[in-house]
């Protein structure tokens, strides 16, 4: 009878676990089928629908890390970066050795501009491994980001050292170079970040002035005529590209620039403005007497606009000093001062005015002012 008894209780517990198996293995596929949906879903930008499949899939398995990071990196896509990082941090606590909910959390936290925090994800992510570029260069930019620009150097070299075709690395490298005050290995790097990538606008606008802050002007000038024929839609570029002609010396250059300037867009007062400075420029150089003629005439287009503008105050101020007119010139670049932005050169023109007119306290006191923003 004990026998019988045995049995039975042997083959009811057999049967238990059969049948436990049975639903572990349905359960298992019907997790998998989730994922894929969800994977599906995502491939085609149905980020709802994803969502909704990776979320039965954690329903099915709780414990496994897979389905939370999944959904997490998907509530990221889809900016919501508050039940991102939940899922994130879940799905890294479940598997601590794992490298993708860490780089992903890392990302979240940079989109929400805590930059110290990512970088400490990113950081914890090269503990682990140490040769993926791509995080090594996401360290040292949430280190700039995070204004630790002399942090950011040796991840960016390392990433480099992995991988020296990144030219967003290159360009990361320019700018902690240069905020570092070495210019020359500012202009290393962003010049590579150019030869890489030639379509790179914002490595060669940095490019130029860091060239241009070094005292390379022609270099400088490259530069921004390659900004002004990659983005010829820009004004600011053809404007930029004048005003450096202008300051190398190259008025012709400039001037040719500007009238092209002037065909595509006749009504912009700030393109009248630099076509003012450019033949105030020129005549202040020792250019033609009717320089400061067409100065006055593109100063009124300019005043049109905005009268009040200080950049047009000190334009007029200037031009009144070159016609031999000291007393109007005083009072237009006093109105200049006075007003917001204030451009430093012009209390070296009120210098002027007021020494021509003897009056000694006001130039001494804008020549100490411009002394002070110039040092």
């Amino acid at each position: 009878m004990n026998r019988v008894i045995v049995a039975s209780v042997a083959g009811a517990v057999l049967a238990g676990v059969i049948v436990l198996g049975w639903f572990e293995v349905r359960q298992g596929r019907e997790f998998r089928r989730l994922l894929a949906v969800g994977d599906a879903a995502l491939a085609h930008e149905q980020l709802s629908a994803a969502i909704e499949a990776y979320s039965g899939a954690i329903a099915l398995r709780k414990d496994s890390m897979l389905g939370w990071l999944k959904r997490g990196d998907t509530y990221r896509r889809r900016g919501e970066f508050t039940p991102a990082l939940r899922d994130l941090q879940q799905a890294a606590a479940l598997d601590p050795a794992a490298l993708r909910p860490i780089e992903v959390l890392g990302d979240v936290y940079d989109a929400i501009g805590q930059h110290g925090k990512a970088a400490n994800e990113y950081s914890r992510f090269v503990g682990l491994d140490d040769r993926s570029a791509r995080v090594l260069y996401k360290l040292a930019l949430a280190h700039y980001r995070n204004g630790r620009s002399s942090a950011a150097v040796e991840p960016v070299r390392k990433a480099l050292a992995l991988d020296r075709q990144m030219p967003e690395a290159q360009y990361l490298l320019g700018l902690a170079e240069r905020d570092l005050k070495q210019p020359e290995r500012a202009i290393e790097a962003l010049s590579r970040a150019v030869s890489l990538s030639p379509a790179f606008a914002a490595a060669r606008e940095e490019l130029a002035a860091v060239e241009l802050s070094a005292g390379r002007r022609r270099d400088s000038l490259e530069q921004l005529d390659a900004l002004a024929a990659l983005e010829p839609q820009r004004l600011d570029r053809l404007i930029e590209l004048a005003l450096a002609n202008a300051r190398s010396g190259r008025f012709e250059s400039a001037i040719l620039t500007l009238r092209r300037a002037t065909d595509r867009y006749p009504e912009s007062p700030a393109l009248y403005r630099a076509v003012a400075r450019v033949w105030l420029d020129f005549a202040e150089d020792g250019g033609d007497a009717g320089a400061v003629t067409k100065a006055q005439d593109a100063l009124k287009v300019a005043s049109a606009y905005d009268d009040g503008l200080s950049e047009v105050l000190l334009l007029r101020g200037r031009a009144q000093l070159l016609s031999s007119d000291p007393a109007g010139a005083e009072r237009s670049l006093q109105a200049a001062a006075a007003t917001l932005p204030v451009d430093p050169s012009v209390f070296q023109y009120l210098t002027r005015a007021a020494t021509r007119l003897g009056h000694r306290d006001l130039a001494s006191t804008s020549k100490a002012r411009y002394a002070a923003l110039t040092e």
